[in-house]
């Protein structure tokens, strides 16, 4: 394989790579310290945001409901909590008011920390204003909590379903339709 071909390979298999590890589910135990709306203003970073099309008739600002957790070691952690509706990722998120209001209610300190699993898509750069998109808050025993990753263990077993069959289903156009006009299909020699 020439180095272009490999190197063209690679490209694309990060490309896959990000675009799963953005759209599939993760989890984090935290702690909630604050809920908060802010106005934000979008530029070039909108693709960041669910449905970043709304806000006012400019479409240029907005507000959004954040989530502002700490994690067991100390280190401060923000979730946005917007709806994607039918967008994508296709998590068809409509609650997030009902979800803001969840973790208002779980808010807590050191003192009497109460520990939760914020299920999430998404990344946090601070550098890019990227915040990631909270689906969903259940409280949990401790901070030491450790979860199997059965939504993300679906969901890839159902992508590599889905190329699989693709796969199989383009063998066999190939050797029943493309194959035989180039003389390649069951049996048919040059003659066809």
């Amino acid at each position: 394989m020439r180095p272009i071909n490999i190197l063209a390979l690679v490209l694309v298999m990060l490309g896959v790579f990000a675009v799963l590890h953005y759209t599939l589910p993760q989890r984090d135990v935290v702690r909630i310290v604050n809920t908060d709306v802010r106005r934000m203003d979008f530029g070039w970073n909108a693709i960041f945001y669910a449905g970043a099309d709304g806000g006012d008739a400019a479409g240029q600002n907005r507000d959004i409901r954040f989530i502002e957790t700490v994690d067991p070691d100390g280190s401060p952690m923000v979730y946005r909590n917007e709806d994607t509706g039918w967008g994508w990722p296709f998590y068809f998120k409509f609650d997030s008011a009902d979800l803001q209001a969840r973790a208002a209610d779980l808010v807590s300190n050191r003192d009497a920390p109460v520990w939760v699993a914020v299920t999430h898509y998404g990344w946090r750069s601070r550098l890019l204003s990227a915040f990631p998109n909270a689906t969903a808050i259940r409280v949990v025993d401790g901070p030491d909590v450790r979860f199997f990753p059965w939504p993300m263990v679906l969901a890839l077993g159902g992508i590599v379903l889905v190329v699989l069959l693709l796969w199989r289903l383009a063998q066999i156009v190939w050797r029943n339709t493309v194959g035989p006009l180039f003389g390649k299909g069951r049996g048919r020699g040059d003659d066809a």
